[in-house]
């Protein structure tokens, strides 16, 4: 444990919070009205009364148990939460916000039989309790650096938002109009597509490619008596965590699951008809997939890397076809019916090498940004930590200056 600044000292919480319990309210028992409701997670609705003093923080109990969050004005704290305003402590609040932060409640679970934070383990905590002027000159210098940190984050969010337009704007004009701009058009036929070159087809997806339902007949599907064999089983989350290709697979089939399911081979375009619809990713093992997925075998006449920016390129259009009952489902029979542009195949080939260096640019940069992000959020973390454990004191010709400049040095 590390010593202490001479003027601080170390208490546990209790001896210095208390933890205020939420209270029930129930959301078919909230009133129209402005004060913000607070469940374990942030803000859950609004309701016409407070049950706070003013400025709160609020710490998840039940759910996100241990998660700190805010409230500038007095708010309803629900019965997952517990609270604490101006008479619950006699510490400046805002500085104590980012003390409870830098304790990671969130990261034990203190209750045994039922996941949630238990307020006499929590009270157990030793906390460092700068003076009170202190305490004052810390929160606003915590304030200003983490929303010049948190605005940098966002900006490079931003930028990953806009390169993913970016890129899927490219796959949407190249699979459809080609790497020549020059080269003569046609009419396509098609209510989402004016023109096309005039040396392509226009044709349906399934007389490109075949397409195979996947299988898991068994109900329940989470039996798990199916599970655990050598079997790869792969499912609609691991499309969407997938760059391009399914290289990993966290679930298995067991022999008698492979008897209701089928293996489908490497080099299958896979895609999402529930859950995540539209989306699509390339096996590169063999494996097994459920019915919420269906996989597309392109034939001789159809590129495999060209199948798979395309059907990116024509999610929107596939999705008018989706149904909405308790989820959004698509009928895999509908999608082998849309008509779709076809280049002959070695055009797909040129179109397919060239989306494959555009992506891999946007990997590139997409990997700093994210490296980048990463490194704020975590300096923003041992900022805060130095603040409230004193091994950064913050005096009051610090608290006057700028601490927004100490941004710049995360990301290098």
């Amino acid at each position: 444990m590390n010593s202490l600044p001479p003027d601080w000292k170390r208490d546990r919480l209790k001896d210095r919070v208390r933890f205020a319990y939420g209270d029930s309210l129930a959301a078919e028992n909230r009133n129209d009205g402005s004060v913000k409701v607070f469940g374990s997670n942030g803000v859950v609705g609004v309701h016409d009364r407070a049950i706070t003093k003013g400025r709160t923080i609020i710490i998840g109990r039940k759910g996100s148990f241990g998660k700190v969050t805010w409230s500038d004005e007095p708010c309803f704290p629900i019965d997952t939460t517990f609270f604490v305003d101006s008479s619950q402590t006699q510490e400046e609040l805002r500085w104590l916000f980012y003390a409870l932060e830098d304790l990671q409640l969130d990261t034990v679970n203190f209750d045994s039989a039922v996941p949630g934070l238990s307020r006499e383990m929590a009270y157990s905590l030793p906390l460092a309790y700068p003076p009170l002027p202190e305490q004052q000159r810390i929160a606003p210098y915590l304030d200003a650096s983490c929303a010049a940190i948190d605005a940098a984050v966002a900006a490079k969010r931003r930028q990953l938002e806009i390169l993913d337009a970016l890129v899927l704007s490219t796959v949407q004009h190249v699979t459809t109009q080609g790497l020549d701009p020059s080269i003569q058009a046609k009419p396509s036929g098609l209510d989402w597509l004016p023109q096309v070159p005039s040396h392509w087809k226009v044709q349906q997806i399934k007389r490109r490619c075949e397409l195979l339902r996947g299988k898991f007949t068994h109900r329940p599907r989470n039996d798990p008596a199916f599970y655990d064999g050598e079997f790869p089983f792969v499912q609609t989350g691991d499309i969407t965590a997938a760059e391009k290709y399914i290289r990993s697979y966290s679930q298995t089939l067991n022999e008698l699951g492979f008897s209701v399911s089928k293996m489908f081979p490497r080099g299958t375009l896979v895609m999402s008809i529930a859950a995540n619809v539209g989306d699509v990713a390339i096996l590169d093992f063999e494996a097994c997939f459920p019915d919420s997925m269906v996989g597309l075998v392109p034939n001789h006449q159809t590129h495999l890397d060209f199948l798979y920016y395309l059907m990116r390129a024509m999610r929107g259009i596939l999705l008018r076809a989706a149904v909405l009952t308790t989820q959004l489902n698509l009928n895999y029979v509908r999608i082998g019916t849309n008509f779709a542009p076809f280049p002959p195949k070695d055009e797909q080939e040129q179109i397919a090498a060239f989306l494959n260096a555009k992506s891999a640019e946007s990997h590139a940069t997409k990997t700093i940004l994210n490296k980048q992000i990463e490194a704020l959020i975590a300096y923003r973390k041992s900022l805060i930590h130095e603040c409230v454990t004193g091994q950064r004191r913050i005096t009051e010709a610090v608290s006057a200056g700028s601490p927004q400049t100490d941004v710049r040095w995360a990301v290098r």
